[in-house]
């Protein structure tokens, strides 16, 4: 708009020059060349009109200059509104649900580009949004019925268990870590609903310190022991052995929760998960890598996002919110750092890059 202003401006200056110009021509004209031959011609045709031009020629002449200046100023502002009728028409396809291009003048391609953009971009979001919430519903909708399985099993085997009172010990064993495993995977996926609500509704804030990441990915390893142990992996810690970073410890122990979980849960059994750790440049960088299942590069664009998922089958074993790396990745950006993941036929690998000094 500005530009706008700008390009009127200066075509109402240009007519004004461009007047004053003519009528210097013009009064040249009159004195040097045509003044006897006017003259002339007036006294023929009108006596008392060649007596008033005499008399008033400079005024006639300035009010012939005023009357060309209004006219171009008036030509300029009719114009001017021709343009901002235009551009109302055109702001008003901005909000039309539809993929129809703006255009105007040639003059105002660059408005009408910057139009378009907007125009698309509102589209996308729109569409975005819409996408988002279709899979909360979804994912709701799953959880919900993930609910109802294990729960069904628990009351099924607990019925059992207590129906049977002379069952033998075996079978009684047998039923009650079915019932802990029911339980502990309805505990899970409680606990999702509760990330779901997290995620949607709470803004996170930091409480940032020096941290010991050396010790505290240490110790991460020590706490997934008995998941590592399950599917025979092993975790090995590579890289400098003191690396400090500056961050919220709770946060990013929460990051690298969803890292090493992530890593296990997609990693070959009897695998190796290696866990990788650098300082430098005021720079901390932290590696999880495991030998699993490629990763094609279509998902890798999306893994980051809400609620996507790897796991298009949905297994109640394997599948998750879809919110552990969406999450990490807003971690890491409110720390001021990076995430990003890449994947190949030999291993996954995803790479934080975090300040190791306040910023």
């Amino acid at each position: 708009m500005l530009q706008f202003r700008r390009r009127i401006t200066l075509e109402i200056i240009l007519k004004i020059l461009v007047c004053f110009i003519l009528f210097a021509v013009f009064l040249w004209l009159i004195d040097g060349i045509f003044n006897d031959l006017l003259a002339e011609i007036i006294s023929k045709t009108n006596p008392s009109l060649y007596l008033f031009f005499v008399q008033n020629k400079w005024v006639v002449l300035l009010f012939l200059f005023i009357l060309s200046v209004i006219l171009s100023v008036v030509f300029t502002i009719r114009k001017m509104t021709q343009y901002i009728l235009v551009m109302v028409k055109a702001i008003d396809l901005v909000f039309k649900k539809d993929e129809t291009l703006i255009s105007l003048p040639s003059d105002f391609s660059e408005i009408a580009n910057k139009l378009n953009t907007i125009k698309y971009d509102s589209l996308r979001n729109e569409q975005a949004a819409r996408e988002a919430e279709q899979k909360k519903n979804d994912l709701v909708v799953y959880l919900a019925h993930d609910l109802k399985t294990p729960l069904t099993s628990v009351i099924g085997y607990l019925s059992l268990l207590e129906e049977g009172s002379d069952l033998p010990a075996e079978i009684r064993q047998k039923y009650v870590g079915i019932s802990l495993e029911k339980a502990l995977r309805l505990e899970s996926l409680i606990n999702e609903f509760f990330e779901i609500t997290r995620f949607s509704l709470q803004n996170i804030q930091l409480s940032p310190s020096d941290i010991a990441l050396s010790v505290m990915i240490r110790q991460l390893v020590e706490e997934f022991y008995p998941q590592l142990k399950e599917k025979g992996l092993r975790c090995e810690v590579e890289g400098q052995e003191q690396v400090h970073c500056w961050g919220d410890a709770d946060k990013l122990a929460r990051v690298f929760d969803n890292l090493l979980r992530n890593a296990i849960l997609y990693s070959r059994e009897n695998s190796l998960i290696r866990i990788g750790l650098w300082q430098g440049n005021g720079k901390v960088i932290v590696k999880f890598r495991n030998v699993g299942r490629k990763i094609p590069e279509y998902q890798l664009q999306s893994i980051f996002e809400k609620f996507y998922r790897l796991d298009d089958s949905r297994s109640t074993r394997t599948g998750g919110a879809g919110l552990g790396l969406a999450i990490a990745k807003e971690i890491v950006e409110l720390h001021k750092g990076t995430i990003s993941a890449q994947s190949n036929d030999q291993y996954t690998e995803f790479s934080v890059c975090l300040p190791a000094y306040p910023i």
